[in-house]
């Protein structure tokens, strides 16, 4: 984040680059951990808490033992599934207005554009039908929803991953071809899930 900084604001000094670095990291993650807790919090809601909060390299990571579990409504797994999205959501106004109105290469600007930025990518990317994101189950419980069997409607998330896959690679591609360093990992990452939900070498469980 330091380096993005000084990249944006090369005029800057290193120490004031440091500070920006730094409080853009605690805005990067913080809006991730605000994501997760959103989820908890949407689950406590509907009676259907998480079974445990992991803290893996810093950042949370929420477990439900039994992703089918019967006593769980499809309409309760969706609601679980949109608390993190719609959180992101209703903090992009904020983050908009903050870096709209605080001045463009500031110290507090970085952090305001980081906030929009990484708030802007959680309720994005965490929309994708890849199961283990939000877009998954959000998908899959619809279906059931619907009157689908849960077997159908797995099967139909996994058939949507070829496609997904197949469009996160080419962004990838093309994201390298522009010299898009992190675009083209990001890229490539979400691919490579993808298309190992596709091929059944990866499964929600995991």
């Amino acid at each position: 984040m330091t380096k993005w900084a000084g990249n944006r604001n090369p005029e800057r000094s290193l120490q004031g680059n440091l500070v920006a670095g730094a409080f853009s990291m605690v805005v990067l993650l913080g809006s991730e951990w605000c994501h997760n807790l959103a989820h908890a919090a949407a689950a406590k809601l509907v009676g259907k808490s998480v079974d445990a909060i992991r803290i893996t390299w810093g950042m949370p990571l929420l477990v439900y033992h039994d992703v089918n579990d019967p006593t769980v409504t499809p309409s309760q797994h969706i609601i679980r599934a949109l608390g993190g999205p719609v959180l992101n959501a209703l903090l992009l106004p904020f983050a908009w207005l903050g870096r709209y109105l605080i001045p463009t290469g500031s110290i507090l600007g970085d952090v305001a554009d980081t906030a929009l930025r990484m708030n802007a990518f959680l309720c994005s990317i965490s929309l994708l039908p890849i199961p283990g994101l939000d877009g998954g189950p959000l998908l899959k419980w619809s279906l059931v929803k619907k009157g689908w069997s849960v077997k159908d409607a797995d099967e139909t998330v996994r058939k949507v991953n070829w496609a997904v896959g197949g469009a996160a690679a080419t962004a990838s591609v093309a994201a390298f071809r522009r010299r898009k360093l992190f675009l083209g990992v990001l890229s490539a990452m979400t691919a490579g899930v993808a298309l190992a939900v596709a091929a059944k070498l990866l499964k929600e469980q995991q």
